[in-house]
């Protein structure tokens, strides 16, 4: 593991504190684990753009159209004969 040390605002510090006694783990738990979070999320919205940007094969576009087929029945008479 590395140690990374760095400022923050006396409020934000405080929050920290109380939020690491509420759950009763250490502060630099409740920090690594916020920034763990924080870096996955943001990891995700890169790969979400990438996703956007991709250019999709013609097999990969043929599963889109399966949702344009509808539900096979209408399953409304089902839900009320289970009551």
């Amino acid at each position: 593991m590395t140690m990374i040390s760095f400022r923050m605002d006396d409020s934000d510090a405080a929050q920290v504190q109380a939020w690491a006694r509420r759950l009763g783990i250490q502060r630099s738990e409740l920090v690594r684990e916020a920034l763990r979070r924080h870096l996955l999320r943001l990891a995700s919205e890169d790969d979400a753009a990438s996703w956007e940007k991709a250019q999709f094969t013609e097999a990969e576009q043929a599963l889109a159209r399966v949702g344009d087929w509808g539900p096979a029945e209408d399953w409304a008479d089902w839900a009320d004969a289970t009551r």
